[in-house]
């Protein structure tokens, strides 16, 4: 008996070991390090073929105080898009409360805090819309460059860098971890990992900025298969709302930062 007792528990150890062991093994495994060009274009390939997209994101731009302190403004919204030229973006922060809203035809921008609205006749797709509204007003449309159909080619355009760090967790979802260099500017994007690779977490560094400012996203509740309201790219100015110009500067009372305040941290 107490050799039998012996052996058994000599197979204990040597099993403990073993476990132990393989643990150790599989912990010091390198982290996969797949192409993340390859990632990054498998990303925007599957986002630029959805016909139909909706989500919810959280975005902070930080700004740097003359005296070197670091202020970050939060805002929340969501983003409709229907292709090729329908998009609704609204945003909702502590100095901001607007929608931008086109229906193919015609852009507008509505602020509910400034009271006031800005329109303008465009016709084209969402590609060229969203290129013409930020050269024009400045003003910031959260994580539209990853839904563009070229979003590829923009993202990598100043690239000199590319880095799979490697997985990460973002509310709960899984997702490969990119960071890529440029010249002036870093950013860093998480992509959930399997069959559905869409943007989950996107962080822009502006390196020529003192203080090294960032703008982050995170993005989530995506639906790629949900047919929106015809309703929702349709813009009705509510009772008593200024029209001002697109280029006049009341466009300041449209951004998620109050005015007049300086901020490196835009892609």
């Amino acid at each position: 008996m107490n050799k039998g007792r012996q052996a058994n528990s000599n197979a204990k150890h040597v099993a403990g070991i073993t476990l132990v062991a393989a643990f150790i093994a599989f912990m010091m495994q390198p982290a996969r390090a797949d192409d993340p060009a390859k990632l990054l274009k498998a990303m925007s390939d599957y986002t630029a073929a959805q016909k139909s997209i909706s989500a919810t994101f959280d975005s902070d731009v930080e700004v740097v105080t003359p005296e070197l302190e670091k202020i970050q403004f939060t805002s929340s919204g969501k983003i409709q898009l229907s292709r090729p030229d329908k998009l609704r973006i609204s945003r909702t922060g502590g100095y901001t409360d607007v929608d931008f809203i086109y229906d193919g035809k015609t852009a507008s921008i509505y602020g509910n805090n400034a009271k006031a609205y800005v329109q303008a006749d465009l016709v084209g797709t969402v590609d060229q819309l969203v290129d013409l509204i930020q050269a024009k007003s400045g003003v910031a449309m959260p994580g539209t460059d990853l839904l563009l159909t070229n979003a590829y080619d923009e993202l990598m355009s100043n690239v000199v860098l590319a880095q799979h760090i490697g997985q990460g967790m973002i509310d709960g979802v899984e997702c490969e971890h990119l960071a890529f260099r440029g010249v002036d500017t870093d950013w860093q994007i998480w992509i959930e990992s399997g069959a559905r690779p869409l943007p989950r977490k996107y962080v822009i560094t502006s390196k020529a900025v003192t203080g090294a400012p960032q703008y982050t996203l995170r993005i989530r509740d995506w639906k790629t298969d949900a047919v929106a309201d015809a309703d929702a790219f349709v813009f009705k100015p509510p009772a008593g709302v200024t029209k001002v110009d697109l280029n006049s500067g009341a466009m300041a009372e449209f951004d998620e930062i109050p005015p007049g305040t300086p901020s490196g941290a835009r892609k």
